[in-house]
């Protein structure tokens, strides 16, 4: 499965006319509060951050969620990395150079991208970044390849696939061999450079941002070696393919700013300054990530100075402005979605479609099939109030999958509002008139503590049941991984999610909103051949305008179809201490970035 699940609280060449981030500076409105004399700052040599949950992982070839991204992203580099807010300029990191094509570094029409490697980059386990080293990082991600990692975006570039299986059978051994010889010959070694030979056309400002997040750390090979990961030959390399566990799961190989001091489960994660950091060492000492899954405990240590950034529940940020020595960044424009999702072939089996009949006590499996009953359901959504309700006010409704920002995005295209007369024609037009007649009752799942979710989930029910009193909705809350793992099954004839970019381009929304492979339309069994040949074309089109209007002609289909309709592209906020100096927003981090941050006035 493909892409980062926002469960509750925020976790794939055209991107040069990216918009919205260059406009952060003019569009986001921070508010500055009295500050405490420089003498009381606390802690002045540590960053703490109190939030909730923990990393999964410090794996960088297994992690795919935010809270393990913050941290890895602190203790790894990458070979390029995003130009402070930018998510379309890049900076060298390990590479020596960003390739282009006047360095030369870019060749055959960008089939050949070549990284000279920088000499004498120190790591945290006492050895040197080589060449080597990145080869093997790469390669390591792609053979071991777990089910809903991020390995597919390293796929799809250099292999042409989404999965390693699309190749071959890897249990036959000649099949496996041959698997890897192709991903031995994707990544290279040519002296002091590494090279990609990539399987097909693909924009390059979109490889280098898959280049530039957690999943394309470096990794110190004798250090990952050393701790039970592939050790870099091909004779076995299926024996550590889609293993049950990460082999990095609290090891730090990395090169980057920090290194991993302690991890307390449950309690916390501390990282300390790593002084032989290639760029010069941090301006603070340590950073902690602390977990206060208690709001009012959580909000106390901000307030008494005792954690310098926390996160803050929508509900809550009322209570947080105007205090005393904060710092509130508002209006923050962020690269994510939520949507109403409709599965067409619900699992017979399913605990959520009541009798499995069109007889007023349940729904068929195949109810969403009916496009009638998508377009109903979706005019019976009042989009205004649940903006105003769930995010107050800090939220857009948009018109598709692709959000405001990328390319592609049209604001002029059509999209579904709050229409109750639009419902009801819609409603008996489906099954032939037989669900106005018959009835039926629907559940809706919502993962319990997640307001905006419930929120949706309410103004649903409210309104479909005022249409007609045979209709009924039941709204019901369940824990995370029982919510998912039902959605992942096909059991939910109807859910609610959100999408947060892999990387900021429109193919990362489209594909999982739309592809018949992607990640939520193949829990949904939405199928439009079409829409496959459109996708596979936008992401290999090299002609900027042409990649465009085909993202425009794929929301058309998108508003048609209506596998699904977006109800927010939410705003962001950022609260910090006002000592805390140097922060700044890139909405494709995964958290903060400690090296840029030092304390004081």
């Amino acid at each position: 499965m493909h892409g980062k699940y926002r469960h509750g609280v925020s976790k794939l060449a055209l991107i040069a006319i990216i918009v919205v981030i260059a406009a952060i500076a003019i569009g986001a409105g921070t508010y500055y509060f009295t500050v405490l004399p420089r003498s009381q700052i606390k802690n002045p040599d540590t960053i703490i951050v109190a939030t909730i949950g923990e990393p999964e992982t410090l794996d960088p070839a297994w992690a795919y969620d935010t809270a393990s991204g913050e941290v890895i992203f602190n203790i790894y580099d990458t070979l390029i990395f995003f130009d402070g807010p930018k998510v379309d300029k890049f900076v060298p990191m390990i590479a020596e150079k960003v390739p282009s094509v006047e360095n030369g570094l870019i060749k055959d029409n960008g089939m050949t991208i070549i990284f000279p490697i920088k000499k004498g980059i120190k790591t945290h386990d006492g050895g040197e970044i080589t060449p080597e080293d990145v080869e093997y990082s790469f390669e390591r991600a792609i053979v071991q390849e777990r089910d809903g990692g991020p390995t597919w975006m390293l796929l799809e570039p250099l292999l042409g696939v989404d999965a390693l299986e699309e190749l071959g059978d890897i249990s036959d051994p000649s099949q496996a061999a041959k698997i890897a010889e192709m991903i031995d010959k994707a990544i290279e070694v040519e002296g002091d450079n590494v090279v990609f030979h990539l399987a097909k056309p693909f924009p390059t400002t979109v490889f280098f941002q898959i280049l530039s997040q957690t999943w394309s750390s470096i990794v110190d090979k004798e250090c990952a070696v050393k701790n039970g990961a592939w050790p870099g030959t091909w004779d076995n390399w299926v024996d550590y393919h889609n293993p049950e566990v990460p082999e990095l799961q609290e090891v730090d190989c990395g090169s980057g700013p920090f290194m991993l001091e302690k991890w307390e489960h449950g309690k916390e994660v501390s990282l300390i300054r790593f002084d032989n950091y290639f760029l010069g060492p941090a301006k603070i000492k340590r950073a902690v990530i602390k977990r206060v899954d208690e709001w009012s405990t959580r909000k106390l240590m901000f307030l008494k100075g005792d954690a310098d950034i926390i996160y803050v529940p929508r509900q809550h940020m009322k209570e947080i402005e105007g205090a005393e020595g904060v710092r509130v960044v508002k209006d923050l424009p962020t690269l994510q979605v939520d949507a109403i999702f409709f599965t067409f072939e619900v699992d017979p089996k399913s605990p959520y479609i009541g009798s499995g009949k069109l007889d007023g006590n349940g729904i068929p499996p195949d109810f969403f099939k009916d496009v009638n009953l998508r377009k109903a359901f979706a005019y019976a959504f009042d989009y205004e109030t649940y903006i105003k309700e769930a995010w107050l006010g800090e939220a857009e409704h948009i018109p598709g999958p692709i959000p405001k920002g990328l390319p592609g995005f049209n604001p002029d295209q059509p999209k579904y509002t709050h229409d109750l007369k639009k419902a009801e024609e819609y409603f008996k037009k489906a099954l032939n008139g037989e669900v106005w007649e018959k009835g039926f009752k629907i559940i809706i799942l919502y993962n319990t503590g997640n307001v905006q979710r419930k929120t949706a989930a309410e103004i649903l029910k409210e309104n479909i049941e005022k249409i007609n009193p045979k209709f009924k909705v039941e709204v019901r809350a369940v824990e995370w991984p029982t919510y998912l793992k039902a959605m992942v099954k096909g059991q939910l004839p109807i859910f609610i999610i959100g999408w947060i970019a892999d990387y900021p381009d429109p193919h990362n929304f489209v594909y999982p909103f739309m592809h018949s492979s992607g990640t939520f339309s193949a829990f949904q069994k939405y199928s439009n051949p079409t829409v496959d040949e459109l996708i596979e074309k936008g992401i290999t089109e090299s002609d900027q305008s042409k990649r465009v209007e085909i993202y425009k002609e794929l929301q058309k289909i998108y508003y048609e179809d209506v596998p699904s309709f977006i109800i927010d592209q939410p705003l962001a906020r950022h609260y910090e201490r006002d000592w805390v100096k140097g922060w700044y927003y890139n909405p494709i981090y995964p958290g903060v970035y400690f090296y840029v941050l030092s304390k004081g006035y």
